[in-house]
């Protein structure tokens, strides 16, 4: 919808200024992607909640092959974003974090995210 991340940053300003909840529906890949929001959101009292989705890249691309064809990314894109991904963790500010694993034919499960030690 806001097509660059400028618009993003100026609507979730926007939004904290107001004291409105938002939800950030966008690939964040590594810690430092996630950091624009959370210290923010942090800061002003929100509660921040993340879902990591847990995905081999392979099904990830042949998700991606089946969207429709204005909405499909690159096959490079998909590898390339897979290939710089961290993990969240708890210690980037999360006060939940839920890892959404996908099943074949059944959907997906959520479940509550615990920091490997």
């Amino acid at each position: 919808m806001l097509k660059t991340r400028r618009k993003e940053e100026k609507l979730v300003d926007a939004c904290i200024a107001m004291r409105q909840r938002f939800v950030v529906d966008n690939t964040n890949p590594t810690e430092w992607d996630r950091s624009r929001y959370i210290p923010k959101a942090r800061a002003a009292g929100f509660r921040v909640i993340g879902y990591y989705f847990d995905s081999k890249v392979e099904d990830a691309l042949r998700r991606n092959s089946e969207r429709d064809v204005k909405k499909n990314i690159p096959s490079k894109a998909v590898v390339a974003t897979h290939a710089r991904l961290e993990p969240p963790s708890l210690k980037e500010g999360f006060d939940e974090l839920f890892r959404v694993k996908m099943k074949p034919r059944t959907g997906f499960t959520v479940e509550e995210w615990k920091d490997e030690v």
